[in-house]
Formats: C-alpha cells, structure tokens, sequence
C-alpha cells in the first residue's frame, strides 16, 4: 500500500491554518478538547484535536516530558545529519532550559489508563464532566510527565488515588 505524502501534508497544513491558532486559544482558556472539537467551524478530527493541544501544552510548557531539576528542564531535539556519502543519521541534542516558575505534579496517567482504564474511570465520576475529558481525551505517553498545578490538577489529585 502506497502512502499519499502529498495528502497528507495537504491536509496537515489546511488543519493547522484553519484549526491552530483557535486550538491553542480555547486550551489556553482550559477547555478540554472534547470541547474544542466540539466549537470548531472547521471539521477537525478529535485525535488531530488532541495532537494539536498536547503539542502546544509541551510548547507553552504546561506539561514537561522530563522533571524539573534544580530550575532547569532538559529538552531533547534529534538532527538529521547526511554523512560524506549521503548517508542519514539521527543526531540527539540535549539541551538545558529554564525551567518555568509554576509548580508542577507529576503524572502517570498514560500508564493508568493502560493498565486498567475502567477502574480510573470508575475513580473519575467524582469530578466534573470538563475535568474527566481533560484526561481521557489527551494522548497522555506510557512514562510520567510534569503537569502544572493548577485548580484542575488539584481536584483531579484528590479524586485519583495513584496521583501523589
């Protein structure tokens, strides 16, 4: 099966003019991306929704892959590199970046829902019905990642009891 490069890049660049910057306002006001999706004039897919956010999230430094240490977070980027001969390569790059002021929790909430999502939800029917598609919605990874503390991560902390 041939993939369509084009197509695909085609539709990526038409969501991300028609859809981004309305994406990146609504998350920053808190809506979860069940609402989002739901508020697009544009029809935009849910998980292309969820991309969109979780992106900006890790941009604006809402959520970090890796734990704040000592006012510093790592940020790792790979580079293309082309050898003598054509040859590609992955380069990693390892920088180290200050770490934003807010304070931050960390969560495994990829691993609980993989583990046993019913159960989580089972735990989630105590918050509000905004807060349970802020989770359920995002494509949260298999490894711990740092979430602001907010108002939202403070109910949501009470509710799970796997969240320290």
């Amino acid at each position: 099966m041939e993939e369509d490069y084009f197509g695909n890049a085609l539709r990526s660049f038409i969501n991300d003019f028609a859809s981004r910057d309305a994406v990146n306002h609504m998350a920053d006001s808190g809506m979860s991306v069940t609402e989002i999706a739901s508020r697009l004039s544009f029809p935009t897919k849910k998980e292309l929704v969820a991309e969109m956010v979780w992106k900006h999230y890790l941009d604006t430094g809402r959520i970090l892959l890796c734990e704040p240490v000592n006012g510093k977070v790592r940020h790792v980027t790979y580079v293309k590199d082309e050898g003598e001969y054509g040859k590609t390569s992955l380069r990693q790059v390892v920088e180290e970046c200050p770490a934003p002021a807010e304070e931050y929790i960390c969560l495994d909430i990829g691993r609980l829902l993989y583990k046993d999502r019913a159960g989580l939800t089972e735990q989630m029917k105590a918050l509000p019905e905004d807060d349970r598609s802020y989770i359920l919605d995002l494509p949260w990874p298999l490894t711990p990642v740092w979430h602001v503390l907010d108002d939202r991560m403070k109910r949501i902390r009470g509710v799970i009891s796997e969240i320290p």
